[in-house]
């Protein structure tokens, strides 16, 4: 399971060029889930993402998580971010979860991260034409990959 977080001022999703889902100040998460991920990547992920210390503190230093400073939180899936790139120039995305597998897998992040955070939490729509706009805080971005826990 891969994520590239992203703290942002604000963020929007259109969802098939009708539906718009926004959020103030916090994060947005792509989330890509690979055939082989499990409950457990779920679970250590949504712990990661949201006690990532990358807000500022009242000196100035990234030392508060999204828990700390209550902002709000925009998931999104990215099937795409499971591309394989190593040979040709075509991406590969082999490696990305079916819908069967991955739906549970994605609604299992949200719904644990909605019962921890106090704040808003939004969604993409799994499958669907999305357009998302942000204005990246920092910037900070962030990569993480369940299966490599540095």
């Amino acid at each position: 399971m891969r994520v590239v977080v992203q703290r942002v001022k604000h963020a929007h999703v259109l969802i098939n060029k009708e539906e718009k889902r926004s959020i103030g100040a916090g994060l947005v998460v792509l989330l890509g889930i690979e055939h082989v991920d499990e409950s457990n990547d779920v679970q250590w992920l949504v712990n990661k993402v949201l006690n990532l210390r990358i807000f500022e503190d009242e000196a100035g230093i990234m030392n508060k998580s999204l828990l700390d400073v209550e902002g709000e939180l925009m998931v999104v899936s990215q099937f795409t971010l499971m591309a394989a790139t190593k040979k040709g120039n075509r991406p590969s995305y082999i490696r990305a979860a079916k819908h069967s597998h991955a739906i549970p897998l994605y609604e299992l992040f949200v719904n644990t991260a909605q019962g921890i955070l106090q704040s808003k939490v939004v969604t993409g729509s799994f499958g669907a034409d999305m357009e998302i706009e942000l204005v990246n805080d920092g910037p900070v971005t962030i990569f993480i990959d369940s299966k490599n826990k540095e």
